[in-house]
């Protein structure tokens, strides 16, 4: 992936503002049980009222129910998509939105 302002990587963070590599490692995320709440803390954190979860081209990864029970108690809407489509998505939300996302970019 290529992300303007960041350059080429594997994963991201985007929040509104910035965002930077998002490396799996801090967190302790695995594709299974997959997306941890403090993975997207750092978006909530940046004002994202919006939130953009990518699964992978495969969907391999999965997003743990804690996270989406966390988006949920700080009513932000939350889309959990193949990364095609959430690179899409994010990218006309960002226009008038503000708009977070984590992006894997394989599985």
């Amino acid at each position: 992936m290529v992300v303007e302002g960041l350059g080429e990587g594997k994963d991201f963070k985007l929040y509104p503002g910035g965002g930077r590599p998002w490396d799996w490692g801090e967190t302790g995320t695995r594709h299974k049980p997959g997306i941890q709440p403090a993975d997207v803390q750092e978006l909530l954190d940046h004002g994202s009222q919006v939130i953009i979860l990518s699964r992978g081209m495969q969907l391999v990864l999965e997003t743990c129910p804690e996270t989406l029970d966390l988006l949920k108690a700080h009513g932000v809407d939350v889309y959990v998509e193949e990364t095609t489509t959430a690179v899409h998505h994010y990218n006309t939300l960002a226009e008038t939105t503000s708009v977070g996302g984590l992006f894997h970019s394989t599985c």
